[in-house]
């Protein structure tokens, strides 16, 4: 009987972690994370809003996996592509592959910002969602049902750095959030969410269907949008940007930094062909140059022909992690490996606790419908059969 051939995962993130899924049983496959649990982004703003559990959008690893792959917890210290093999902080010994996948993702990029690294709070995990909600209740608690209207909006200020389709979610639901908290507390006013966007429109990469959709419910909410507006430096509680070549100063309870991601500190030691971003260069089949055995996808890696509205989305990871798990078993088995055109399968926005905006067949659907749809369509998505039925999904 042959023995299965050996693959190396690293990273768990969309792509890494559908990739090992797929190859589960056809292959000995070992995936390895520095964190011990999974994140299904798209959704992370429904946990910052108590609309799903933690464990819901964020299990263990162990759980997903079972008997069938094999999870090695701890950060990949280094990659030696020439005998094969890859070094894990956590163990003494080597782990060797047939076929490795680079899937570690990109890391928040604060752009050398002033402060930002140090004061500003990132939104990609659990634990961050956690930090958000804790500054959310903790000023909330410090405002008294006595403070004049405007006393209470100065004291519940939050700023979201970059009006892509993360920082819109993000405000959205943290504006939501806030005002139902001012409604319940018995508070005068309401609370003050600032978004600020570096570009001279929001959700950049969109459609104008959708935008116009989103921007109108941005000041339905009375969210400060600032456009063409730099950050120059985060402090503990404020933020200084730039708006045609004037600086303001802003204070806020908490900054969020939703401004973009950069390439993994891991790519940036392997001595691979990169672009000008220091993105892995890779062809179709999303193999990587020189390197027949090595695929790379998601956040570090650059597919010609890609549609920049795809680039760094749980969609396209979702793809890719197809695409690598058929050619994977391809090229074990010595048969051709195929490419595969990634699609652009529509866009949904949350917009709050009860909004949202769907694009489907080229028109806007938004309110609770689309709320509704939006939901069930990322429950849907989560990872393994067994994982969405105890969801409820």
């Amino acid at each position: 009987m042959n023995e299965k051939k050996k693959v190396l995962v690293i990273g768990g993130g969309h792509g890494g972690l559908f990739t090992a899924l797929d190859l589960a049983g056809s292959a000995d496959v070992t995936l390895v994370s520095d964190t011990d649990h999974f994140c299904f982004r798209p959704l992370l703003y429904e946990y910052l809003s108590g609309e799903v559990e933690a464990w819901h959008i964020a299990p263990d690893y162990k759980e997903l996996f079972g008997d069938e792959i094999n999870f090695v917890f701890g950060a990949v210290e280094t990659v030696d592509l020439q005998n094969q093999t890859v070094k894990v902080s956590t163990r003494q010994n080597l782990f060797d592959y047939d076929a490795l996948v680079l899937a570690v993702g990109g890391v928040t990029n604060f752009w050398n910002v002033a402060g930002a690294e140090d004061f500003a709070l990132p939104f990609r995990d659990i634990a961050d969602a956690d930090e958000l909600r804790n500054q959310m209740t903790r000023a909330l608690d410090k405002v008294s049902p006595t403070l004049a209207p405007q006393d209470a909006r100065e004291k519940l200020t939050f700023a979201v750095v970059g009006g892509g389709a993360s920082g819109v979610e993000l405000a959205t639901k943290m504006s939501d959030l806030l005002t139902d908290a001012f409604r319940r507390r018995g508070l005068k006013g309401e609370p003050h969410v600032s978004l600020l966007e570096m570009s001279n429109q929001i959700v950049p990469g969109m459609g104008e269907d959708i935008r116009s959709y989103v921007e109108k419910t941005l000041l339905d909410k009375h969210i400060d949008v600032h456009l063409q507006t730099e950050v120059l430096e985060v402090k503990p509680h404020g933020i200084i940007c730039e708006h045609n070549g004037k600086q303001t100063e802003i204070e806020t309870v908490a900054t969020v930094w939703t401004a973009g991601v950069k390439v993994n500190p891991l790519v940036e030691k392997l001595n691979l062909a990169k672009d000008k971003d220091g993105l892995i260069l890779v062809n179709q089949t999303l193999q990587v140059k020189d390197f027949d055995n090595v695929f790379a996808l998601g956040d570090i890696a650059k597919v010609e022909e890609v549609a920049p509205i795809l680039a760094g989305t749980a969609q396209l990871a979702n793809q890719e992690s197809a695409l690598a798990a058929h050619n994977i078993r391809a090229f074990f088995d010595g048969k051709d490996l195929k490419t595969k055109p990634f699609e652009e399968l529509g866009e949904a926005l949350s917009l709050g606790t009860h909004n949202a905006a769907v694009l489907v067949a080229g028109n806007v659907i938004g309110g609770a419908l689309a709320r509704d749809a939006r939901f069930a369509l990322y429950t849907s998505r989560l990872p393994t059969w067994h994982h969405r039925l105890k969801v409820g999904a």
